[in-house]
């Protein structure tokens, strides 16, 4: 009965570690995006270089701006809420979803 609630913890946590991988990943391919952009952005508007073609035409100020504010609100989510919370709010978040787990099996 306890490897059954141990296997049951390993799952919960290789889904909550695969999650956060696939988080990171994310936002690290946003970065790279973002800049690449950023370095284009100011070519275009620093520089005589002719960057008039379409995806690079239509960053102007208003989608920097945007942008910046979006990457910035990404980045806070990603590092910034895991030092709020602390690692104790993630061990309480994580015995609430396996009592809850726990207690939607039941009936098994």
């Amino acid at each position: 009965m306890e490897t059954n609630s141990d296997n049951s913890e390993e799952n919960v946590l290789k889904e909550l570690a695969s999650k956060k991988v696939a988080k990171l990943k994310s936002f690290y391919k946003h970065t790279f995006l973002y800049a690449a952009a950023m370095i284009l952005y100011v070519l275009k508007e620093y520089t005589e270089l002719p960057l008039n073609f379409f995806p690079i035409q239509i960053l102007n100020g208003v989608v920097v701006i945007i942008w910046s504010a979006v990457y910035v609100g990404s980045a806070i989510d990603m590092f910034v809420a895991f030092k709020i919370l602390g690692k104790e709010w993630e061990e309480r978040k994580l015995r609430s979803l396996l009592e809850k787990k726990n207690r939607t099996q039941k009936w098994e």
